[in-house]
């Protein structure tokens, strides 16, 4: 009896502990499962994430296309607005890879990128020696920037412009406008201008000198130290803020790269991403949940609708206007001329979406945006933080003065002028890193629900079978003591008779 009492009290304590396990499941599993994914996903030599970070096994593609002018004659000399022919795509594949990767005693990873492109004609409109027409950005940019200069000056550039005979348009292929052409004005300023004044390059091209290793040395945080920081720059060729803006928070780099977030993502957090040819952190905001290719689900975040508005609309890109109001960006339009050599390129959505439409009207020839095909946007998985599809578009204009002083653009008056626009990015991620996320996504809230019902219903079973065993020995008991006070007033009535039978007088006859 004794060695029942304690197995009973053992299966007991072990089914309040199978209830306190499954209370614990329920309120805690999830704590479990993000620790071991901040483990898994930590930038560590020699591991797979490691592996997809340095060399990621996709195959990015940009596609652009071209504003092709097909009046520029009648534009400059009778005022006529300019027509443009949107021609594309001109589709490249990328292949990224970090390199010269080195670690850092502070938790930090530094290397370069290179990005090799390669011209994919069966996905293009045309070969890369398609020839288009369009604005003299070296000659505009020039002459903008004289506009405030002194009078001689500009009409020395005039007579300059003459005898090199430089127009504001030029007839080049699709491959020289990205890749590089010879210019006049920049051959004229390699032998003029004093060295410590040169420009770092001796043609121009849109995407001159991104075909191969980067020059400019990434530090980020690998999330050893804190999984708050993963992917998170650190310093950007030893800065830890931009020189361009007026205040601190406006020139801060900690954005990421956009390939990789921190985890655990919500929907009210703000991601950030910082590119050299954005001058800027760009932010993205929460816009709606999406299925990616993979039936991995994923949170999409976009540019907010004030992120290029004009400082009437949203007074925070004040930080952006450097010299004053007067310096500010029309609304839709942000001025990246401080980190372009002051060439007056302004950035914007392509077809000047959630731009002012008198932008995208000042020519002819752009339809109007649509959101679909000219948003911008990531697709990022919210547990690991990585990004699972991007199309990243954006438009380069052109911001032209008019200046009576130089003959060659006095009819050229004060415009936005597209130039092109561009999409880059990813539509999906390889099986062998979406298998993983699928499985982090959807195994644990099973094995979750599995758990908690399993030990649950265990430990309930226990209790109820150890308090059903209980009940029945208590009623044993009480029927045993019973049964064992019947019996000793039986046998105590059953004494007294025969006592009573002994005492009793014997009768003679």
């Amino acid at each position: 009896m004794r060695y029942c009492n304690v197995l009973l009290r053992i299966t007991i304590v072990i089914a309040v502990i199978l209830l306190i396990a499954g209370v614990l499941v329920a309120c805690e599993f999830s704590v479990l499962i993000n620790a071991i994914v901040d483990r898994m996903i930590v930038l560590r030599p020699g591991t797979k994430t490691f592996g997809w970070w340095a060399k990621p096994p996709v195959e990015p593609r940009i596609s652009l296309y071209v504003y092709n002018v097909t009046n520029a004659d009648d534009f400059l000399s009778n005022g006529s607005k300019a027509i443009v022919d949107e021609v594309g795509p001109y589709v490249y594949s990328e292949t990224w890879e970090k390199v010269n990767i080195v670690e850092n005693d502070n938790g930090t990873l530094s290397y370069n990128l290179r990005k090799i492109y390669k011209f994919r004609e069966d996905l293009s409109a045309g070969p890369e020696d398609d020839v288009v027409i369009v604005p003299n950005i070296p000659m505009l940019s020039a002459t903008s920037q004289s506009k405030h200069a002194a009078r001689f000056l500009r009409l020395a550039m005039a007579s300059i412009m003459d005898i090199l005979k430089i127009k504001p348009f030029v007839q080049v292929s699709v491959g020289q406008l990205l890749w590089g052409y010879e210019d006049p004005l920049l051959k004229l300023a390699k032998d003029v201008v004093p060295k410590e004044q040169k420009l770092p390059y001796e043609e121009f091209g849109l995407l001159y000198g991104k075909n191969g290793t980067s020059s400019d040395r990434v530090t980020v945080y690998t999330g050893s130290d804190d999984i708050k920081h993963y992917g998170v720059i650190d310093k950007f060729n030893g800065r830890t803020h931009l020189p361009h803006w007026t205040t601190n928070d406006c020139n801060r780099l900690d954005g990421t790269d956009g390939s990789i977030f921190p985890p655990h993502i919500t929907k009210e957090r703000m991601l950030e991403v910082y590119d050299k040819d954005l001058c800027r952190l760009l932010p993205l905001v929460y816009e709606r949940e999406v299925d990616t290719p993979n039936d991995v689900p994923a949170y999409r975040f976009t540019p907010p609708e004030w992120v290029f508005a004009d400082v009437d609309s949203h007074p925070d890109n004040m930080c952006y206007c450097p010299a004053g109001k007067p310096s500010c960006s029309p609304n839709g339009l942000f001025n990246v001329s401080l980190c372009q050599y002051d060439s007056p390129i302004m950035l914007s959505f392509p077809h000047f979406y959630l731009a002012d439409d008198s932008l995208r009207t000042q020519v002819e020839g752009i339809s109007p945006p649509t959101k679909e095909k000219h948003q911008f946007y990531f697709d990022v998985q919210p547990k690991t933080g990585t990004t699972l599809r991007v199309s990243a578009r954006i438009q380069i204009n052109l911001a032209v003065s008019q200046v009576f002083d130089i003959k060659q653009v006095a009819n050229f008056p004060d415009i936005i002028f597209p130039i092109l626009w561009f999409e880059e990015g990813i539509d999906a991620l390889p099986n062998e890193v979406t298998d993983m996320m699928r499985f982090a996504e959807h195994i644990p809230p099973k094995i979750r629900i599995v758990l908690i019902v399993a030990l649950c219903t265990l430990g309930l079973v226990l209790l109820l079978l150890a308090t059903f065993c209980l009940i029945r020995n208590s009623h044993r008991q009480s029927t045993l003591h019973l049964e064992g006070s019947n019996y000793l007033a039986t046998a105590q009535v059953d004494m007294n008779k025969k006592q009573n039978k002994d005492n009793a007088p014997t009768t003679r006859y």
